[in-house]
């Protein structure tokens, strides 16, 4: 019953801005902490951000801390990801995640969306 479904990637050039959002059913969405992972082309799946139940408390992989925000609109159901700067190692599938705690690396996470495909050329 639980679907997150993950939108908003695409190809984009080094530099460039890019939005992902996550739409959430079938769960409470307020008691659920919220994440995003990717996983590049030829490795694991790796953290990237994650966002408490109400957005006051965020974290970030050090790889993208200051170039991406999460966020989430809970009247919404939906988190989003901001990702600016873009780079080409950004590139990789982005999963969506639910979990009912704060996502970091080591979580691994209750619920996942499909994926979207993010490139970034160079």
């Amino acid at each position: 019953q639980v679907q997150l479904v993950e939108s908003g990637g695409g190809l984009v050039q080094a530099g460039d801005s890019l939005r992902l959002s996550c739409a959430a059913s079938g769960l409470t969405f307020s008691n659920y902490a919220m994440g995003w992972f990717r996983q590049p082309p030829g490795k694991e799946r790796e953290f990237v951000a994650g966002i408490s139940w109400r957005g006051i408390t965020s974290l970030y992989a050090d790889s993208v801390k200051g170039r991406f925000t999460i966020s989430r609109d809970n009247a919404k159901n939906t988190v989003y990801l901001q990702m600016n700067r873009l780079k080409p190692e950004d590139t990789a599938v982005y999963y969506c995640a639910a979990d009912r705690n704060m996502m970091r690396g080591t979580t691994k996470p209750e619920y996942w969306g499909q994926g979207t495909q993010v490139t970034v050329s160079s």
